[in-house]
């Protein structure tokens, strides 16, 4: 039977799906402690005298350690940096392209135990702007860097699509009917969007035969509005406008330290020997000594998941509630903070814009009127957030939008592209 093998590599999640030559497509479920599970934490977790491990292994070794080791996330929005080469971790030194590769071969392995072996070209998700990249050279950086890794981690060879598109194809399997619709995919370091002429056209599809009007992305998406809650809610509790002593001048202390804190994938890099002798020192002398003995705490334990889990779960309660109640507690250290919905539609009214901004920048490329627009299918976990869904609903009208497998719709569209293939 021939099949299609498509893998969506996320930023917070993964996701491996199979498609079968009766144009269906399924997902690949990782075994863990409460179950099985169809998405697979995009995570690394070191420990000093073991082998590393990812996915949901790395988060349950990371939780049961009494003292933690280094849990690397979010990984997907470091491949356009180029200032990002290399991490020391436990006295070895690991580049990008190796840290990727650990996790890769772990989600090869263990897809292979169920389906077998990975066979003919397999489809990987792209998003059409990756994180922090300005240009198009940035991207082709990060798409070199993610195929080495690929190829490193025995999967080969290996075609790219775009993750909207991708979500595009699985949205066409369930019609009988033509239909122009857009696509909204929030990851979470970035949101694409396409138009695209969809229907069960021959065999394949109308996606499939050239019905793709156009493409557009904006290198933001979960994380930047989890990096609102953080400076807005947690980092002044952590000493964020405090300042300290130094000779005989007050300072305010470091923004960058805050700014790292916002950012998942720079998080677990505060854990170096400079950072933290550094802020060791600067708790000495601070003026606040026990909001950055809390920066310290969170640092040297290595708190970044216990932290993200902690706005996730607001971020979700603002979904569906008006307020919510953010609270993180470790051992002596507690923050306790409710937050409005209001409050949080204001402080990512800039990433709203930006969104907004790009939606309609693809309708004027195009020359589509959203009149003429069918659909919108949303996916991805950002698309449940009431004002960017706001942002659809405005454009294109309530009655028109659709969302469904927010977080496996680009893994199954993948496989369904392979299939061609």
């Amino acid at each position: 039977m021939h099949r299609g093998i498509g893998l969506d590599f996320g930023t917070t999640n993964s996701s491996i799906a199979i498609a079968a030559n009766n144009r269906s497509s399924e997902t690949v479920l990782f075994q863990t402690s409460a179950g099985k599970t169809d998405t697979y934490r995009s995570v690394l977790y070191f420990e000093p005298k073991t082998n590393a491990s990812s996915g949901p292994l790395a988060i349950e070794r990371y939780l049961a350690a009494e003292e933690k080791g280094r849990l690397i996330q979010s990984l997907k929005s470091l491949l356009a940096s180029r200032l990002f080469t290399s991490t020391n971790v436990f006295g070895r030194l690991y580049t990008l392209e190796d840290l990727l590769t650990i996790m890769l071969r772990d989600l090869r392995v263990q897809a292979e135990a169920q389906v077998g072996r990975f066979e003919g070209p397999v489809v990987v998700g792209r998003p059409v702007w990756y994180s922090n990249a300005n240009e198009e050279a940035d991207n082709m950086f990060a798409l070199d860097r993610l195929k080495r890794a690929l190829e490193k981690a025995g999967i080969a060879p290996v075609v790219f699509e775009y993750e909207p598109v991708a979500a595009a194809y699985f949205y066409e399997s369930t019609l009988n009917h033509d239909e122009l619709i857009m696509i909204g995919d929030f990851g979470g370091g970035t949101s694409d969007f396409s138009l695209l002429r969809v229907g069960p056209v021959g065999s394949k599809g109308r996606a499939a035969s050239g019905g793709i009007l156009g493409t557009e992305g904006v290198a933001l998406a979960g994380d930047a509005f989890d990096a609102r809650i953080v400076r807005h809610l947690v980092s002044p509790a952590l000493g964020r406008g405090s300042e300290y002593r130094s000779l005989d001048k007050i300072l305010p202390m470091p923004v960058w330290v805050y700014s790292d804190l916002e950012r998942w994938h720079y998080l677990s890099f505060l854990k170096s020997t400079d950072t933290l002798q550094m802020l060791r020192s600067v708790h000495v002398h601070s003026c606040e000594p026990r909001r950055i003995a809390a920066l310290l705490h969170i640092v040297e334990n290595d708190l970044g998941f216990y932290l993200h889990q902690s706005v996730q779960a607001t971020k979700s309660s603002l979904s569906s509630e008006l307020a919510a109640l953010f609270r993180f507690q470790h051992a002596d250290l507690h923050i306790d903070r409710e937050i409005e919905r209001v409050q949080f539609e204001h402080w990512i009214e800039a990433e709203l814009f930006r969104i907004s901004d790009c939606v309609d920048r693809l309708l004027v490329r195009t020359g589509i009127e959203s009149s003429d627009v069918d659909r919108v299918f949303l996916t991805g976990g950002s698309s449940l957030v009431p004002s960017v869904r706001r942002i659809f609903e405005e454009r294109f009208g309530r009655h028109k939008i659709s969302s469904g497998s927010e977080f496996t719709s680009v893994a199954r569209g993948l496989a369904l592209r392979a299939l061609e293939l």
